[in-house]
């Protein structure tokens, strides 16, 4: 990994999951001295959930996991850095059907408790070869910690990313860990990037989906770096049931509420950190809108001022134009009237009802542009509606990574 980020957050300190164990090794997918391929085994009776991304041109790894989730158990997880393995047809399939056969092998289970991501380059079978040879030492290699992990998983990332938190369950405290990478071509119509999130916690594996799903949507659904939605974006969630808790099956039962709420968190969490180590990030910006006339449409004109790469350069230059911010909400499609749209940075009411504020005073607006952690606020007018979405700013160090990617 780069240097790192200007709005880095170090790594937490992570639990042990109970019935989860992680190894890495080296497969040598690109010229680099690093750790490339990440495993992580499950015990017997793991349940699974996931989203993924709604890319059409999507890599045969997530085809995969979306054959596989319907099944509910899990054994294995294998992700590949360096090569996304999208857009390689029969070659990509059979790469990852060769990664499944020899896991399941390996494990003596079913194919379908198997699940690969590969993230890197678009266009470039994944060499089988490298695949078999780096899963051989990985079956071999010493358990790694959390952070081992998500540094083999990262790309253009430029820090480590994890998040973890607990809840008391049926009287048990349950532990819940997630890494995550991503950095670029960040903006999900549901899941992003990599993201992995593991639970000794018992959980029905349709429940842990309808929890999965409705975190995303408050998460990983509300941010974006580049406008640009991946091929690969997976998001999985393990619950391996060790904690001993009483299988959650439903909000009746006890302990839900609390489990869900920590779910919630860590995903907010991790989808935050990709947002701060988006490409070339110098500050990180929340988008609060409200009186929309619906939480959908919130979200939906959060997302168009967050996408707007003028509202993101004026950012960048610290530069409090909010005839941007109107233009973004102008544009999203949603319901708006200029005559009842209020508009702040930071704590700043700067225009309202559809007009500046007359001699609003400029410098607790330009003292809140040169800190990192940006705020703007947008007022409809129109109803109820309301949703956060998160960004950063637009600087040259994006283009400066992404001009050099393939290299």
């Amino acid at each position: 990994m780069s240097s790192n980020s200007p709005l880095a957050i170090s790594f937490p300190i992570m639990p042990d999951i109970a019935g989860a164990t992680p190894r890495v090794a080296r497969a040598g997918y690109k010229e680099w001295d690093r750790c490339d391929l990440s495993y992580v085994t499950f015990d017997a009776g793991t349940t699974v959930a996931g989203v993924t991304t709604q890319n059409l041109c999507c890599s045969a790894e997530v085809d995969l996991c979306r054959a596989h989730l319907p099944h509910g158990s899990a054994r294995a997880l294998v992700v590949n850095a360096g090569n996304s393995n999208a857009f390689t047809g029969q070659r990509g399939k059979d790469a990852v059907d060769a990664i499944v056969g020899q896991v399941a092998a390996h494990l003596n289970c079913d194919v379908t408790e198997i699940f690969v991501s590969s993230t890197g380059v678009i266009g470039v079978p994944l060499p089988i070869d490298k695949a078999q040879a780096g899963l051989r030492a990985v079956f071999d290699a010493a358990i790694c910690s959390w952070e081992d992990i998500t540094h083999g998983i990262g790309t253009t990332d430029t820090f480590a990313k994890g998040a973890t938190a607990s809840a008391m369950v049926d009287g048990r405290k349950v532990q819940i860990v997630g890494i995550i990478k991503g950095s670029g071509m960040i903006a999900p119509d549901m899941a992003t990037m990599l993201g992995y999130i593991f639970t000794d916690a018992a959980v029905d594996a349709a429940f842990l989906q309808q929890l999965l799903s409705a975190a995303n949507q408050a998460s990983f659904s509300c941010i974006t770096v580049d406008s640009d939605t991946s091929t690969s974006d997976t998001v999985l969630a393990f619950a391996t049931g060790k904690a001993g808790n009483a299988r959650l099956a439903s909000f009746e039962d006890a302990g839900a509420d609390a489990f869900a709420a920590a779910l919630n968190d860590v995903c907010r969490q991790l989808a935050h950190l990709v947002v701060r180590d988006g490409e070339g990030a110098q500050k990180f910006i929340e988008i609060q809108v409200t009186g929309a006339v619906s939480n959908d449409s919130a979200r939906r004109v959060g997302m168009a001022v967050a996408n707007s790469p003028l509202v993101k350069t004026a950012i960048a230059g610290e530069d409090a134009n909010w005839g941007r911010v109107v233009m973004a909400v102008g544009k999203a499609g949603e319901p708006a009237n200029r005559d009842t749209l209020s508009i702040r940075f930071g704590a700043t009411l700067v225009a309202h009802n559809g007009l500046a504020v007359a001699d609003y005073d400029e410098a607790p607006v330009a003292r809140h542009l040169k800190q990192k952690d940006i705020e703007i606020g947008v007022d409809l007018g129109l109803g109820s509606g309301r949703a956060t979405v998160w960004t950063c700013d637009l600087t040259h160090g994006y283009i400066s990574i992404n001009a050099d990617y393939r290299s």
